[in-house]
């Protein structure tokens, strides 16, 4: 294991390694994996730089995790924003600041393309994640995440 990780942008052919690491993401934190929907899912992800970046965290060659950033855009936060929406690093990288870092890289990553704010979803039992984003400077707001599946040819995991 080398002291510091390093980031590569993922690739088409890059998604079986990252499906991997999503489906023990999910297990985590206790969401519903279903490897097809999500190969497709993460393949449109992959070939459209508009909506995101991926990125695999290494470790040398070695894939230690994975970060994604998807834009938006907001008036509230007064132009182009984006959500963290998958950020997992296997077990054995943990607690060694390799998370830390990977924040800052994909905050410094946003920045440079042209992102004002930068959002984050945390399972509420997840009290070691809410300490660590707190730290690196993520508020908790008085609003509530809301959402409603409304594609009629997809059904979503539950």
């Amino acid at each position: 294991m080398t002291g510091e990780p390093s980031f590569r942008l993922a690739e088409e052919s890059d998604a079986d390694v990252l499906l991997g690491f999503m489906e023990r993401y999910y297990a985590h934190d206790g969401h519903v994996f279903d490897r097809n929907k999500a190969r497709s899912a993460l393949i449109g992800l992959l070939r459209d730089s508009s909506l995101s970046r991926a990125w695999l965290i290494l470790d040398g060659e070695i894939a230690a995790g994975y970060i994604v950033i998807c834009f938006g855009y907001s008036l509230e936060w007064l132009g182009r924003d984006a959500f963290v929406d998958e950020f997992f690093l296997a077990e054995e990288y943990r607690g060694r600041g390799w998370g830390r870092r990977s924040m800052e890289f994909a905050e410094n990553a946003a920045r440079k393309m042209g992102v004002t704010t930068l959002h984050l979803e945390v399972v509420h039992t997840n009290a070691t994640a809410l300490g660590i984003y707190s730290k690196l400077g993520f508020k908790v707001h008085n609003s509530a995440l809301m959402s409603k599946w409304i594609a009629r040819d997809l059904s979503k995991p539950r």
